[in-house]
């Protein structure tokens, strides 16, 4: 049975020393981070959420031996925001990254310069990073993976890709004819196209597990962003075999998709076991957004899906396995952000990492570590917003108040009570009893869009296929 957290820091600290390592050195020492990230994958759909339908045991690893966070957020509904937000640790909005952007380029489509990532913090404090699979932060030459700050790059460039090696024949953009053709460009590695032979989400966890294996003698920062389960829909005749019991095709493709990313995720925990690296590496699972209309996932009992302003859209599952650092088996029940796991591992990387940060640009997320210890039993977000600027669109939570404004207009107002109604079925913007929380919610909405910026970058809609792939 789950604890909930409300544990003292004594029994954490033993339950530390008991693992072979004082608990002293294990948490004074930096942790390594595995970031993996799934994309599109429902809140439901994963074991330690209530899946029954097919297994995932491994990603159920991470939340059994570590903290399974039931209000787990993001900053975006949609990817190229959502990522933006979780490599800065800042709201993707405060430098204009606030729609998906386009592939083309020969536009400056992605996390600007003027921002920091978290492989660049790391950096400075001795870290080795890697990014696996997909990055969909910037196309443009100086906004890639090894410009920002990770030292190997494994993966593509853009928002999608095929799944199958015999799919993947383009050198370059300037041979695609289609706007989804950028799903048949072959994998980058450090720059150079290259050819594979396996299943993508394969070849993406044996580069991660590759990785792990290596001698080094410094920290690292592993971020292993998986493009399953979004579309196009593709698994293995093995994995559709598995799953055969499953009636409606789509959710057996998509189950065999999710299953794939399972195992390679057991690859890469069974990897730092054989290293010895478990104890103290921050290992930390979500997916970019809420489940999609297309993909055949599951948001239950959510209401909506990727890219709504709703709880579907922007409400994900999320764990992170920290023995040194974390419990094992609770459960923390209180809202938290994708933006907590860059201001995490910056603490816990010591004052380099944090010094590193640029003047005046602080990280909007908060070190989650007194609060999963027991040691705080305050909120460590009393209020998140989420931003459609393209939509004319905006929502902001404070405490267990959200509420969703369309289009700007006072009579698109929706207020929801989580506490009661996770699903967001009863709008109580109407109702007397809440005038003065709505007003107040409302100040604080207008108060932080203030301090945003409009879209730095076209969109998707924008892609040009004579451009140069660079």
């Amino acid at each position: 049975m789950r604890a909930l957290l409300m544990l003292a820091s004594s029994l954490l600290l033993a339950g530390c020393a008991a693992g072979g390592e004082s608990a002293e050195n294990a948490i004074s020492s930096k942790p390594n981070l595995v970031l993996i990230v799934a994309d599109d994958l429902g809140y439901a759909d994963v074991g330690f959420n209530g899946l029954e339908q097919f297994p995932t045991p491994h990603i159920d690893r991470i939340a059994n031996e570590g903290v399974r966070f039931t209000q787990g957020y993001v900053t975006h509904a949609v990817c190229g925001p959502s990522r933006a937000g979780m490599i800065t640790g800042r709201y993707q909005d405060r430098f204009g990254s606030s729609i998906n952007p386009t592939v083309n380029p020969a536009v400056p489509n992605g996390v600007p310069r003027t921002e920091r990532t978290l492989a660049e913090l790391l950096r400075a404090a001795g870290y080795e990073s890697m990014a696996v699979g997909k990055w969909h932060l910037g196309t443009y030459p100086g906004l890639r993976p090894r410009e920002r700050g990770f030292d190997e790059f494994y993966g593509f460039l853009s928002g999608g890709h095929d799944y199958f090696p015999e799919n993947l024949t383009l050198e370059d953009l300037s041979e695609v004819r289609q706007k989804w053709g950028w799903y048949r460009t072959k994998v980058l590695h450090n720059g150079v196209r290259v050819s594979t032979d396996e299943y993508l989400t394969d070849e993406l966890s044996s580069a991660a597990v590759e990785f792990i294996d290596r001698d080094r003698d410094r920290p690292f920062f592993l971020y292993l962003a998986y493009n399953a389960p979004h579309t196009p829909m593709q698994a293995t005749g093995e994995k559709l075999r598995e799953f055969s019991y499953i009636e409606n095709e789509r959710r057996r493709t998509y189950a065999g998709m999710v299953s794939s990313m399972d195992d390679g995720i057991g690859r890469v925990l069974d990897a730092l076991d054989r290293r010895r690296l478990a104890e103290n590496t921050v290992v930390v699972f979500l997916s970019d957004n809420g489940g999609a209309r297309n993909n055949a996932s599951r948001n239950t009992p959510l209401r909506g899906f990727k890219s709504d302003p709703y709880e579907g859209g922007v409400r994900v599952p999320f764990a992170i396995r920290w023995p040194a650092g974390f419990p094992a088996a609770a459960d923390y029940d209180r809202p938290v952000s994708s933006l907590d796991i860059a201001a995490t591992i910056v603490a816990a990387a010591g004052p380099e990492a944090s010094g590193a940060l640029l003047p005046g640009k602080p990280l909007d997320g908060v070190d989650l570590r007194p609060f999963v210890r027991g040691l705080s039993d305050g909120r460590p977000h009393e209020t998140l917003f989420w931003n459609w600027p393209n939509r004319g669109e905006i929502a902001g939570r404070s405490t267990d108040l959200k509420l969703v404004l369309r289009e700007r207009g006072e009579d698109r107002r929706e207020l929801f009570d989580l506490a009661g109604d996770p699903g967001e079925s009863g709008n109580l913007a109407t109702l007397r009893a809440f005038e003065d929380r709505l007003a107040e919610l409302m100040e604080q909405i207008r108060a932080w869009e203030s301090d945003m910026v409009p879209p730095a970058y076209p969109g998707l809609g924008s892609w040009n296929p004579g451009d140069r792939d660079g």
